[in-house]
């Protein structure tokens, strides 16, 4: 009998107990070839060397110096990484190290009401979101998170936040509409917005990237957040990108907005940055926006006990060093584009298959019951769970989601192998993915 408090405390798991390259191990001797990293985490695999021997040695060295306190060698070194490899004008930038995603928004959140308060704006209070977002679990990420299943049990509990559509081809663009007329009418929302409740109370515009779990790896279009980075500068709003599950290199760059050729003043980043062999997080921080701190108070306002750990600060510098010693974002886009064109060709035609979408190694399938007509199966059909039982008894961890229409109805399948895959592995998940599709969609 488990102690856990388990996400489903109906079913029993299996037990892990290895990790070999892709694969994953249970008790039973079982390997699961695990194609979505968990939640896009697993970037380089489960038993990566350089990484467990960098964090063995930190761990032997120091393993925590309270920041109250002390800095850290690792930790510097990683924040002096990241900022040095942020996108093109984000200056001398500062970073803020945390322990999960959910923490990462909440401090980014918190850091763009203090810039304002510091620069002279106190009334900037309010922040702006997109519908259908995922940007954490803890109430004020929950609050600007846009997927009312997951919002509904702690509404009165969360903050009031503004929204506007999301970027969301395969069901906003209208018939004849350009990508390009597409994507100034979704960020012209966003000014409409401003205008509607005062652009003079507005913090932050709140936007992943490449949509997450919410909507399964929606990629803005082209356009789209060059047109919302001049609304926010017009407005003096800040521009938060969300990174966590779609940054650090899952869509071939270290930064997902970089392929934007966008500039944002707050980035958000976890799951890939330390890979999955420590907890960690970050906010990394444009100068403008720290600057208003430097010249006023000189402090951060938010501290957390378990910010700047030594030994995953030490585990994540090495998974950065061993995507850029192994050149790994080229291998992100060169089997991105292999990966995509492998499940066009098995499933670009079925029935049930409605879009296929993404970028680099982050790749999404929406499920339809009616390819012509888009209509999503029901929700009593509860496909993304049946989905996700059969793979993984197929030894396929993939993510199936559900609710990426309204909440409730329309499902979706996420793929995120590990960057150093190769064909031969990809061609294995399609197969099984094949498989697992015969038996639920058939």
């Amino acid at each position: 009998m488990t102690a856990i408090l388990h996400r489903d405390m109906h079913a029993p798991l299996p037990v892990a107990v290895g990790g070999e390259g892709p694969y994953i191990i249970d008790s039973t001797g079982k390997r699961y070839l695990d194609a979505s990293g968990g939640a896009a985490v697993s970037c380089l695999g489960h038993s990566n060397a350089a990484v467990k021997a960098a964090m063995a040695e930190q761990a032997a060295r120091l393993a925590y110096a309270h920041t109250g306190f002390f800095t850290t060698e690792p930790a510097e070194a990683l924040a002096r990484k990241l900022v040095d490899r942020a996108p093109a004008g984000f200056g001398a930038g500062r970073v803020m190290f945390l322990g999960s995603g959910s923490e990462a928004m909440e401090g980014a959140l918190k850091l763009a009401r203090q810039h304002h308060i510091e620069r002279g704006e106190p009334n900037r209070h309010r922040l702006v979101a997109r519908e259908m977002a995922y940007h954490g679990n803890t109430l004020g990420a929950l609050s600007v998170g846009g997927h009312p299943a997951r919002r509904k049990p702690y509404t009165p509990m969360l903050l009031p936040v503004e929204r506007i559509p999301a970027c969301y081809a395969y069901r906003l663009r209208r018939a004849g509409e350009s990508e390009a007329e597409f994507g100034l009418r979704m960020a012209n929302a966003l000014e409409r917005k401003l205008l509607e409740i005062g652009p003079e109370s507005v913090a932050a515009f709140i936007a992943e990237p490449v949509s997450g779990a919410t909507l399964g790896c929606v990629p803005p279009v082209p356009g789209y957040f060059a047109r919302v980075r001049e609304i926010c500068d017009a407005h003096g709003v800040l521009l938060i990108a969300d990174e966590v599950m779609c940054g650090m290199g899952r869509t071939g760059t270290l930064y997902a907005m970089e392929q934007e050729g966008v500039c944002p003043d707050i980035v958000t980043i976890a799951k890939g940055l330390g890979a999955g062999y420590q907890p960690i997080a970050a906010v990394v921080a444009r100068e403008s926006v720290v600057a208003p701190i430097l010249a006023g108070s000189q402090t951060l306002w938010n501290g957390h006990t378990y910010m700047s750990h030594a030994v995953a600060a030490a585990g994540t510098l090495a998974v950065i060093e061993t995507i850029e010693r192994e050149d790994l974002l080229a291998n992100v886009l060169a089997m991105g584009a292999v990966f995509k064109e492998m499940l066009a060709a098995r499933f670009g035609n079925h029935p049930n298959v409605g879009d296929i979408r993404g970028r680099g190694l982050f790749i999404g399938l929406e499920l339809v019951a009616d390819r012509g007509t888009k209509t999503p199966f029901p929700a009593a059909d509860r496909m993304a769970g049946r989905i996700k039982r059969t793979a993984q008894d197929n030894g396929l961890i993939c993510y199936p989601a559900s609710g990426c229409i309204d909440g409730v109805l329309g499902d979706h399948v996420m793929l995120a192998p590990p960057f150093d895959c190769d064909g031969a592995l990809l061609e294995e998940i399609v197969d099984r993915l094949a498989t697992t599709f015969g038996r639920c969609l058939a």
